[in-house]
């Protein structure tokens, strides 16, 4: 049986924070609040909770997750970064956006696209998440938190939890969520293309 812990969403108590690493550390999944919506994390080395993520969302083996990140030093190590790319990164991040990119072999093959070999980075400005990640000391692989026949995230973290509470070890909660997803910019081509229009302004990028 999972638990409901509260967390405030400005000023995350660094002790709460601290259950929720350990959970993470020892195989657990666990939702927490992003700038764009709750979303479900689990450690990045872990195939065990990997594969239970899968099933809690039932997800396709060709499903691509992303990695979320604490900065850009940290996207570095995980994702190979074009030189003209980088002002785009440094512009974006923190913020609502996806980035689409070549994954280093510090990514497991499993969350890599099987044919291209990219990953989905993004480094969120939510308070509770950057805590979470900068005392983990490594990025979450993530997915939004969406059950099946749902058609958009789920938004209050009771209702979270009592749809998931058998299944993960921790939901967090720091007030409603959003719905909006992230915006999505493949960054692999000479130029940035969008992928999806989200909550992040891409506007800039559909100028013809």
């Amino acid at each position: 049986m999972g638990q409901l812990i509260e967390i405030h969403p400005d000023n995350p108590q660094p002790r709460r924070i601290a259950e929720v690493v350990r959970a993470v550390i020892d195989g657990g999944l666990v939702v927490y609040p992003t700038d764009s919506s709750y979303a479900l994390g689990a450690r990045i080395g872990d195939k065990s909770a990997l594969e239970r993520l899968r099933r809690l969302r039932r997800l396709e083996k060709n499903h691509l997750f992303t990695l979320v990140c604490r900065d850009l030093s940290e996207i570095a190590s995980h994702a190979r970064v074009a030189n003209q790319n980088y002002r785009w990164l440094r512009a974006l991040t923190p913020g609502p956006y996806t980035f689409i990119l070549p994954a280093t072999k510090h990514v497991p093959k499993r969350l890599q696209h099987p044919r291209r070999r990219t990953i989905g980075i993004r480094v969120p400005t939510h308070p509770v998440c950057r805590a979470l990640l900068e005392a983990l000391g490594e990025p979450l692989i993530s997915t939004t938190m969406q059950l099946p026949g749902q058609s958009e995230p789920m938004t209050e973290p009771f209702e979270i939890y009592e749809a998931v509470e058998s299944q993960v070890e921790i939901v967090i909660d720091s007030g409603p969520g959003g719905r909006i997803p992230t915006s999505v910019l493949d960054l692999t081509g000479p130029a940035p293309e969008v992928v999806r229009v989200g909550l992040g302004d891409v506007s800039h990028f559909l100028e013809p």
